[in-house]
């Protein structure tokens, strides 16, 4: 397979799968819409970390259970900090699942993350589910992000690649725990998004009881 050619299975970007433009701009606008549903009904938030400093991207989730951080630490809750539950997950971002993450189960949440022109995600590992089985696959909309991805292990070599809008990477297997992260958004460089930014959808299987 020559560089950029996604082909059934992806690129392999260090153990993970990548999915070039896996969505055309009509899908990209669908799944747009159907966001702006989960978050009208579950409002974004900008999660602290366990030392109470605010991360820079603003979040919410959809699904059985929905991903929250604050001083009690990272993990799973059955509903939005305001005590509302959590919205179905959009049949759009199932769709995405069902056509690259190789498993019959379906995933129980969906992270959203927004991205203003300032935010970032530092290298992290997707440790909080029950059992790391399944695979994590994430779906960019909006401006470019130049996404980070290294090991297992921290501090060993990474590997950086700008996601565009539609882009799809499954981490599963070998690179279902290698740490990964955003060092930045490139401002501008999609229209996808009236207002600018870019939304992250991030399908898992929590494996935790609501």
């Amino acid at each position: 397979m020559e560089d950029g050619q996604a082909g059934a299975n992806g690129i392999d970007l260090r153990g993970a799968r990548y999915f070039p433009g896996f969505l055309d701009r009509p899908a990209q606008e669908a799944l747009v819409a159907a966001v702006r549903g989960v978050v009208a009904a579950a409002p974004l938030f900008r999660p602290e970390t366990r030392r109470g400093k605010q991360m820079s991207v603003r979040m919410t989730s959809a699904g059985a259970v929905g991903w929250v951080s604050d001083r009690r630490g990272y993990r799973y809750e059955p509903r939005h900090p305001s005590g509302v539950a959590w919205p179905a997950i959009p049949t759009e971002a199932l769709a995405v699942w069902e056509a690259v993450a190789g498993v019959e189960r379906a995933p129980d949440t969906c992270l959203v993350n927004y991205y203003d022109a300032e935010a970032k995600m530092g290298l992290h590992q997707d440790r909080d589910e029950a059992s790391f089985d399944w695979p994590v696959v994430s779906i960019s909309l909006g401006d470019d992000a130049l996404f980070r991805i290294g090991g297992r292990e921290r501090g060993g070599r990474t590997e950086s690649r700008w996601l565009a809008s539609g882009d799809v990477v499954a981490l599963g297997g070998a690179a279902r725990l290698a740490h990964h992260g955003i060092d930045r958004v490139r401002p501008g460089s999609s229209s996808l998004l009236p207002k600018g930014g870019r939304i992250n959808l991030t399908l898992r299987v929590a494996g935790v009881s609501p």
